[in-house]
């Protein structure tokens, strides 16, 4: 286990870039918005544990993730993990030991308790369904927040019009040029109650995370989110599994490079839009870009 000098060497970041950094490096913010060190391909990583939440920012990690199981929710929670599973068998083959992706959706469903015969349902539809076609529009939100917005559908014109009616409605609109703030990343989050900076930090160094982050669930409960590549997810999860952690959820998803800080008035709105493009058949997920003014 790396001792606390060499934790102090890792938590020293190597250069601060400026809020949009190219090529693709990712850079996570925290509340006292400084700017980490981008991802890194060489052996020795510099981690920062950084807070994804600040003051007012509870609401907002309730809009970004899929809700729990409210009574007036769970019906639709289900109709988004059936569109994830589509869309993970469209990617790689309906094998969840050759599909990681699946796999993960898989668990995350049990973990809702999500019917079995309907995540093989799910499965088994998408031969049979119609044609649908799967999209990533790009738009920005209020306070100029960036948003990606994925869809499933099988009327490209009738979803095109729908978003851009529920984002101008909502003071947002349709952007080229978010998904260049995004990097697609593997994800694996575990129970975050009573564990320290340092030890978040030696975990993620021991199970080779790139990064690691603090966050909450849908109760408010804290979470750490390890960052790492897609093809590490599995190693990663195991790791973790191997020093003692319990895991929530592991996955893929789109890790912002640089965060976008929005007021309460903007937050609000934001939350507003988010929650209207979730409402919306179509749309599976949408990813985001926000930090709360503290």
């Amino acid at each position: 286990m790396a001792g606390a000098a060499v934790l102090r060497a890792l938590r020293t970041p190597v250069g601060i870039l400026g809020r949009f950094p190219y090529p693709m490096e990712c850079v996570l913010t925290p509340a006292s918005r400084v700017l980490y060190p981008p991802w890194r391909t060489s052996t020795v990583r510099t981690l920062q544990l950084c807070s994804a939440l600040c003051a007012g920012h509870n609401k907002w990690s309730k809009v970004k993730h899929i809700k729990g199981p409210k009574d007036d929710a769970r019906g639709r929670m289900f109709m988004k993990f059936g569109m994830m599973i589509k869309i993970a068998v469209k990617e790689g083959g309906s094998n969840p030991d050759m599909n990681v992706n699946l796999a993960h959706i898989m668990e995350q469903c049990r973990s809702k308790n999500m019917p079995k015969a309907a995540v093989e349902a799910a499965i088994k539809s998408v031969e049979k369904a119609k044609p649908a076609s799967q999209h990533m529009f790009e738009a920005r939100g209020p306070g100029g927040c960036l948003l990606l917005i994925e869809v499933l559908t099988d009327n490209n014109s009738r979803t095109y019009h729908e978003l851009k009616r529920l984002l101008n409605k909502n003071r947002g609109m349709l952007s080229d040029g978010a998904r260049h703030n995004f990097n697609r990343r593997g994800v694996v989050m575990v129970p975050g109650q009573n564990i320290s900076t340092e030890r978040a930090l030696e975990l993620a160094i021991e199970a080779e995370a790139e990064d690691v982050q603090e966050t909450e669930d849908e109760e408010e409960q804290p979470l750490l989110q390890f960052i790492c590549d897609m093809a590490e997810v599995r190693k990663v999860r195991a790791s973790l599994e191997e020093l003692g952690m319990q895991i929530t959820s592991a996955g893929l998803e789109f890790v912002p490079r640089a965060l976008s800080s929005l007021d309460q008035d903007q937050l609000d709105a934001a939350s507003t839009l988010i929650e209207a493009l979730n409402d919306c058949p179509d749309v599976v997920r949408v990813w985001d870009n926000i930090q709360a003014d503290s």
